[in-house]
């Protein structure tokens, strides 16, 4: 997507990074990235609506380099895994991904679970797939220490994509994520609940973001402090491998989004869908399951996961959720290994997988609520 901020925006706040042109099949909304100085702001007309896309985990197993090492004519090329949702995600106006697993350099080395590290060339196929900015906060941001954390954001820069949850430097964790949409300021924060036991350094606890109410609801009003119309949070929580969200999930979801600063939160980690909640009128996603990923032992529902698209509406008193949807995506093991949108898919050949994804996204009552699945 094309990033071009307004002049009036410009010279507040700090970019960082280029993006691709806008392409075949992106919308004609330009979206800008920028982390912005606490103080500033500036009035910036805007469209009356937006579309936000959010989807689950990208958790690069090594089966996943070995496909885009077969794909790659001598390289390594993901862009043929993520092909199949590209339609989907750079439709909307600002698309987020949530990045779980650390990039390392082009030479690696590579490795998969319990500590990864995942080839660059990730960073790419997600800005080739169209997406605008990544949370990076995860329990595996620390698998490759501090030094994996500045090549996960270099590679990310490089690629165009903005980013948020994990940091270089001090001054960088204090800047607001906007994406700019026309006009339209989207915030974006990251958090995890932890790092596999591996401590924050001493001398840098600012290198990524741990969930903590009080903390985001700080960064919330440092964002809106920034000029932010939305702000987003992505939260990685929960129990792995367990549809069912956890007290803690919910009593987190119905704290965060009862702060006014607040406007959805997006739930990561547990590897399989969870369900989607309206609270007080603002919606949560508790999980979204993997986008892409090849467990050792798949199960099914590990190979099953929910892109979220939220239209928002300028209102008299600020942005609201106009219209909520889900769209079930499905990782076709192959070979080859493609990541499938079922929404484009015959929906007979894929039955029993649209059930089960409809059965616990909608098991807290989000359907008499208004979210809808397309085809359904």
């Amino acid at each position: 997507m094309s990033r071009r901020l307004p002049a009036a925006v410009a010279a507040l706040v700090v970019l960082t990074g280029c993006s691709p042109s806008l392409e075949a099949g992106t919308p004609s909304g330009a979206v800008s990235s920028a982390t912005a100085e606490v103080g500033a702001s500036a009035e910036v007309s805007g469209p009356a609506e937006f579309t936000l896309v959010a989807t689950g985990d990208v958790l690069i197993h090594p089966a996943l380099t070995e496909q885009a090492e077969a794909d790659g004519d001598g390289g390594r090329d993901f862009r043929p895994l993520f092909a199949g949702v590209r339609p989907l995600v750079s439709s909307a106006d600002v698309a987020l991904c949530h990045l779980e697993v650390p990039l390392a350099g082009p030479d690696g080395p590579f490795s998969g679970y319990p500590s990864f590290s995942a080839p660059p060339e990730v960073a790419d196929a997600l800005a080739d797939t169209g997406y605008d900015a990544c949370s990076t906060a995860s329990n595996h941001t620390l698998d490759q220490g501090v030094d994996g954390v500045r090549s996960t954001l270099d590679a990310l820069d490089k690629a165009g994509l903005a980013h948020t949850g994990s940091y270089r430097s001090e001054q960088e964790s204090r800047r607001p994520l906007l994406l700019d949409v026309n006009g339209v300021r989207v915030g974006h924060i990251s958090m995890t609940y932890g790092f596999n036991g591996i401590p924050l350094p001493e001398d840098q606890p600012w290198v990524a973001d741990q969930l903590d109410v009080a903390v985001a609801k700080r960064k919330a009003a440092a964002a809106r402090k920034a000029g932010a119309d939305v702000v987003v949070v992505s939260a990685h929580w929960g129990v792995e491998h367990q549809h069912e969200p956890t007290p803690e999930q919910r009593k987190l979801a119905e704290e965060l989004l009862a702060d006014d600063d607040i406007d959805l939160v997006i739930g990561h980690h547990a590897h399989v869908v969870q369900p989607m909640e309206r609270i007080d009128g603002e919606w949560v996603a508790y999980g979204l399951g993997n986008h892409v990923a090849r467990h050792a032992e798949p199960t099914g529902a590990t190979e099953e996961g929910i892109a979220v698209r939220f239209t928002f509406r300028r209102s008299a008193d600020g942005w609201r959720v106009r219209q909520a949807e889900y769209v079930p995506t499905l990782i076709d093991l192959g070979p080859p290994i493609r990541l499938r949108d079922l929404s484009a898919e015959d929906a007979g050949t894929y039955v029993d997988a649209l059930e089960r994804i409809d059965d616990v996204v909608l098991s807290l009552g989000a359907e008499a609520d208004g979210l809808t699945r397309p085809g359904r």
